[in-house]
C-alpha cells in the first residue's frame, strides 16, 4: 500500500524533517510505502487531506519557546473529518545560513514567524539593524539565497546541506531545550496502521465553544477533569472569529478519549459547551524512538 503524506515545504523544513522520521518508522514497521508532497501553508497541507488529495498530514502544533501554531489550531477546528493519529516531538536546533562574508554583511533575515520568535534574543543582540522578514517556512527564502550575500535565512543544518549553503552561526535560537511537537492528522476515525501502538492512547486532544460568557463558565469543564482526576497537559484560547471576546479552547488531556471515565468526562462537558470536538486519541512519540 502506498499513501501520500502533507507538509509544509519547501524541501528542507522541519515538518519534512519530521515527517521523514514517520515515514521511516512507517517501512520498518507496517507494509505501508508513503510519499511527501509539499505544500507552501500549513492550512493547505491539512486542506489536502480533508479534500482526499492525500492520506496524511504533518503539521506543527506547539512549539516550547514560542506556543502554539495558531494556523493548525484554527484549521482543524474549522475541518470536521480531521483526526489526529499520532504526535512526534522534534529537538530544533536553529541555524543561520547565509553567503555572506561576515555577520556585518547582512541587512536582511528571513525565516518562518515561530522560528524568528525562537531566535529574537540572538538577532537583537548580534544583527540588531537587520530587517526581519517572515517567510511562509524556513526554506522558501534559501531558494536564491545564493544570489545575495547581504541576505540570510534561519533554517536547519539539514535545510543548509539540501541547498548547498554555508552556516554562518549555529545554534542560535534562544534556549537549547527548544522542541517542537508536531502531529500525523488523517481524515476519518483513527487507524492502527499509522500509529505505534494498538494499545491505550497516552493523549486526547479536543475543542469546544462556549454557549455564552458569563462567570465560572470554563470552570465548570476544567471541574470535570480535576473531579474525575483526568490530567489537563495543555489549555489555550483561540478567537472564535465570529465576535470580539468570543473564545474557542483547545485542551490537551493525559487519557485515552475511550477510557471510561474520559467517556464520562465528555458526555458531561457536552452539557456545559456549545460545539464539542474529538481531535483524536493518540500517542506521543520523541523523534529518537523512531530512528
Amino acid at each position: 500500500m502506498t499513501i501520500l503524506i502533507a507538509y509544509l515545504g519547501p524541501p528542507g523544513t522541519y515538518t519534512e524533517q519530521a515527517a521523514v522520521f514517520y515515514v521511516n518508522w512507517l517501512s520498518k514497521s507496517t507494509e505501508i510505502e508513503a510519499i511527501l508532497s509539499s505544500y507552501p501553508t500549513i492550512s493547505q497541507s491539512l486542506h489536502a487531506v480533508a479534500d482526499g488529495q492525500a492520506h496524511l498530514a504533518v503539521v506543527p502544533v506547539e512549539n516550547s519557546i514560542e506556543g502554539s501554531v495558531t494556523t493548525t489550531l484554527d484549521t482543524l477546528w474549522q475541518l470536521d473529518s480531521l483526526q489526529i493519529q499520532l504526535a512526534l516531538v522534534l529537538p530544533i536546533a536553529h541555524m543561520l545560513i547565509s553567503c555572506a562574508s561576515s555577520l556585518d554583511r547582512i541587512k536582511t533575515v528571513y525565516s518562518y514567524p515561530n522560528a524568528l520568535g525562537q531566535c529574537q534574543g540572538w538577532l537583537e543582540r548580534f544583527l540588531p539593524t537587520v530587517q526581519i522578514i517572515p517567510s511562509n517556512s524556513t526554506t522558501e527564502a534559501l531558494q536564491g539565497l545564493d544570489q545575495d550575500t547581504t541576505t540570510a535565512a534561519i533554517a536547519s543544518s539539514r535545510a543548509a546541506q539540501l541547498y548547498n549553503l554555508p552556516i554562518l552561526a549555529s545554534n542560535i535560537n534562544d534556549y537549547p531545550e527548544n522542541f517542537t511537537r508536531f502531529w500525523v492528522v488523517s481524515q476519518g476515525e483513527a487507524d492502527a496502521r499509522y500509529q505505534t501502538s494498538t494499545t491505550n492512547a497516552s493523549h486526547t486532544s479536543l475543542a469546544f465553544s462556549m454557549p455564552a460568557n458569563t462567570p465560572g463558565a470554563l470552570v465548570k469543564p476544567l471541574q470535570i477533569f480535576a473531579q474525575l482526576g483526568i490530567n489537563l497537559s495543555r489549555i489555550e484560547s483561540r478567537p472564535t472569529k465570529r465576535s470580539l471576546g468570543e473564545y474557542l479552547f483547545f485542551m490537551d488531556l493525559e487519557a485515552d478519549a475511550k477510557e471510561a471515565q474520559m467517556q464520562s468526562a465528555l458526555a458531561e462537558l457536552t452539557i456545559h459547551t456549545e460545539i464539542l470536538k474529538i481531535l483524536g486519541a493518540y500517542n506521543v512519540l520523541p523523534i529518537s524512538t523512531l530512528t
